[in-house]
């Protein structure tokens, strides 16, 4: 998967993935007139989701770093989901996750696309947009969770979380 370089990557499977977030936060922080709560915060924040994301099956993280306030505009997290009793079938995966997530008062749309590593579920939502990935073997899902939390989830951004999604190829 292509992920551009302005993207700082944090690597949830190892045990040093604290110190690479601490030295992100750090990083955009530096030469910033916030505050020290304010890059607690920050911290805090972005641990918490490393640490439910890992908890799920977090792989990795990556944190988009060009703005210039010190505000996150976007940010991928990579996991690995078994089947268990998600359906195997994109087509069926994509039903299940509309039963299982009823659009709310954002704009969310559910499809099923063909990426370049095979069939895939793509959930776009106001500011984030996920892509399912059907593993190769069947055995699970990889999941592609980007979220703008600034910019939202169109145009410009939805476009390049497509591209980094796109990107995606099984190696053997």
């Amino acid at each position: 998967m292509l992920v551009p370089r302005e993207w700082f990557r944090v690597d949830l499977m190892r045990d040093r993935w604290r110190a690479q977030l601490k030295t992100f936060v750090d990083a955009q922080s530096e030469g910033r007139h916030g505050s020290g709560e304010l890059k607690r915060h920050v911290w805090t924040t972005l641990r918490n989701t490393a640490e439910v994301g890992r908890a799920r099956g977090a792989m990795e993280f990556f944190l988009l770093t060009t703005s210039q306030d010190g505000g996150l505009p976007a940010s991928l997290l990579v996991s690995s989901m078994p089947l268990g009793d998600t359906p195997a079938e994109p087509e069926k995966y994509a039903a299940w996750l509309e039963l299982r997530e009823p659009e709310g008062a954002g704009r969310r749309q559910v499809s099923v696309v063909e990426q370049t590593a095979g069939p895939a579920v793509r959930v776009v939502g106001a500011t984030t947009l996920n892509v399912h990935v059907l593993m190769p073997g069947g055995v699970g899902y990889l999941t592609l969770s980007f979220s703008a939390p600034l910019t939202g989830m169109s145009g410009p951004m939805e476009r390049l979380c497509d591209a980094i999604a796109g990107s995606l190829r099984w190696m053997q």
